[in-house]
């Protein structure tokens, strides 16, 4: 997700979740699917001890950072290469979802933790490559018939910082020709973001997150029981 100040307070949810997840979840060899710039790569760097970052070669990211160049269909790691997974913001790019989520679960060792976001409610981006957005019962759905355990199925915000984001992002459509030059849209984005962070404190509607957090788990041979995610 772009670090802009358009998107300050959604970066901030976002990133104090992976925080928590990360802190409690991911160690050892990671393999981060659709890195783009791998912004990510300072803040993991104490939790693991390799990051692998892929993309396949047509991103529109800056690709100085990218260890592999693959799809996330195909990446060219034996069975079991990895301890855990990262992959943000990626999967409503995939044509073929299920497909990459089993190619993430055969290079994962058994017992290999996975962490994915996925948008719920959110504008068209990156196109034309933008194809599906999904509910928890979606994500459930998915992630169970591949074979993962689902630990962790959060969604990111409730209604109002939703709807303040994606008003924040259609006023930024007039940030053009002489408004550049003043001020007004980007000080009004930043009051729209922080009245929706102060009402999501006290009424928090997940049913219209803009994002879902998901922590998974490869089955590690012993026999997997399904968690049923928190409401």
């Amino acid at each position: 997700m772009a670090k802009q100040l358009k998107n300050i307070l959604i970066n901030y949810i976002h990133d104090r979740q992976l925080k928590a997840y990360v802190t409690k979840f991911i160690s050892g060899r990671l393999v981060d699917i659709g890195c783009g710039e791998k912004p990510y790569k300072r803040f993991l760097a104490p939790y693991v001890t390799e990051h692998i970052g892929t993309d396949h070669t047509e991103t529109l990211h800056d690709n100085s950072n990218i260890d592999l160049f693959a799809s996330a269909y195909q990446i060219p790691e034996p069975d079991g290469s990895f301890d855990c997974a990262l992959c943000t913001a990626v999967i409503e790019h995939l044509e073929e979802p299920e497909r990459g989520l089993r190619e993430c679960y055969r290079i994962l060792k058994p017992g290999g933790i996975a962490i994915y976001t996925a948008p719920f409610i959110w504008h068209l981006h990156e196109e034309p490559r933008d194809f599906f957005r999904y509910s928890r019962y979606g994500l459930k759905y998915l992630f169970e018939k591949v074979g993962f355990e689902i630990l962790e199925l959060k969604p990111l915000s409730g209604f109002w910082v939703t709807f303040g984001q994606l008003l924040v992002y259609n006023i930024y459509r007039f940030h053009r020709g002489t408004l550049r030059f003043v001020p007004i849209i980007p000080i009004v984005a930043l009051v729209i973001q922080g009245f929706s962070f102060l009402l999501n404190c006290v009424d928090r509607t997940e049913k219209w997150t803009w994002m879902y957090m998901v922590v998974v788990k490869k089955n590690d041979g012993k026999g997997i029981t399904i968690q049923e995610f928190k409401s």
